[in-house]
């Protein structure tokens, strides 16, 4: 349970960290999904089996979302995925944006979304538990990096200038 533990925490660190210096799309979203499998295998190794199954089913229906989202963008900006040559996407595809940006504050666990629900139960249950401050202070790093490649994906493809050719 120790070894899953630190081996889900390691996971959650480190795709977190790569994703925020990855600029391919697909790979951002999918560093994304290993960040959250890493998150259920952390609930599981608490002992929250039901939980880490509650969160699969949610990730799984605004991780859809995001890849059928991307799938739009990328045949949208001329069959590239780089986001460095998005760029202001929310203008040509609002809704789109729309549906990207709301399955983004899922993925963040903003309250009210479906993220929410499932992500703030494990956060919540695993500050109950006597893992110790460190094991607490890197989940918390590690769901902040959520949000820190989440926004950056959201500044770069839909608000921050076009960088294409």
């Amino acid at each position: 349970s120790a070894l899953l533990l630190f081996i889900s925490i390691m996971t959650m660190f480190m795709s977190g960290i790569v994703a925020i210096f990855e600029y391919d799309l697909k790979k951002i979203i999918a560093l994304s999904t290993l960040s959250q499998l890493g998150m259920m295998m952390f609930s599981i190794s608490l002992g929250l089996y039901e939980l880490a199954f509650f969160h699969l089913l949610m990730h799984a229906l605004f991780k859809a979302l995001l890849f059928l989202c991307a799938g739009i963008l990328i045949h949208g900006a001329g069959n590239t995925q780089d986001i460095r040559s998005f760029g202001g996407l929310s203008l040509n595809f609002p809704l789109v944006t729309a549906c990207m940006n709301l399955a983004n504050l899922s993925l963040c666990g903003v309250p009210f979304l479906a993220g929410f629900y499932s992500k703030d139960l494990i956060v919540e249950l695993a500050c109950q538990y006597s893992w110790g401050i460190f094991v607490l202070l890197m989940m918390f790093i590690c769901l902040s990096l959520t949000v820190l490649y989440s926004v950056r994906l959201t500044y770069l493809g839909f608000v921050g200038p076009y960088g294409g050719g």
